[in-house]
């Protein structure tokens, strides 16, 4: 069992959804289909992640973030309908640490969780593990913005190479296998069997998307 996930929407087929895939993928899940439900239950439980629908009746999910923010730090994911930009920056200003916009793939939500503990700040250059800093050089913050901006994803060896230096850039592509095994070593409880950075064979490498 990897941890327990609140998941918060009205919408009971999102809800049974999200659960099914979130339970594969070996997570305890509770779920709550209000704010006021959402805050009891996250106040009590004490999850690891919530996935919190913006759109809730009575107590909405920015309210519920912002409520949560003043008591807790667990990481939050926001899951909503909404197209326009603001909300979702309005939510990420309040505290919340990810985004998902309906319909999502339930893989993406899975991948999404899994690496809920990790944060990954593109504008500020920095890497946080459980609220943990990491420290990275320039060359493997890169290497984990490109593979993390794009779950699933598998890049061969040479275009993650032509993602740090440039294509014009003469240099060998096993290098970059040098800075995933570095990479690895800071980010990862367990390098062996490592949980966010994985090993496509005979490709390249990808940021999990696994269930």
């Amino acid at each position: 069992m990897h941890g327990t996930i609140l998941v918060v929407d009205d919408e009971p087929k999102i809800v049974k959804q999200a659960r099914d895939y979130l339970e594969k993928g070996g997570f305890r899940v509770l779920t709550a289909g209000d704010g006021t439900t959402a805050l009891a239950q996250a106040r009590h439980e004490r999850p690891d992640l919530i996935v919190l629908d913006l759109n809730l009746p009575g107590l909405d999910g920015l309210d519920v973030c912002r409520a949560l923010r003043r008591e807790s730090d667990v990481p939050i994911i926001m899951l909503t309908a909404r197209v326009e930009e603001t909300d979702r920056l309005i939510g990420l200003e309040l505290g919340a640490d990810d985004y998902i916009t309906k319909p999502f793939s339930p893989r993406e939500l899975v991948a999404r969780v899994r690496a809920g503990d990790l944060e990954i700040d593109l504008h500020g250059h920095r890497v946080t593990r459980a609220g943990e800093p990491i420290h990275l050089t320039r060359s493997e913050f890169n290497l984990l913005a490109v593979l993390a901006q794009h779950p699933g994803q598998t890049f061969p060896r040479a275009q993650l190479l032509d993602r740090l230096h440039g294509v014009a850039y003469d240099g060998y592509d096993r290098s970059i296998d040098a800075h995933i095994k570095n990479l690895r070593r800071k980010l990862e409880a367990n390098p062996v069997e490592p949980r966010y950075v994985l090993t496509v064979y005979g490709i390249g490498y990808k940021f999990t998307d696994e269930q």
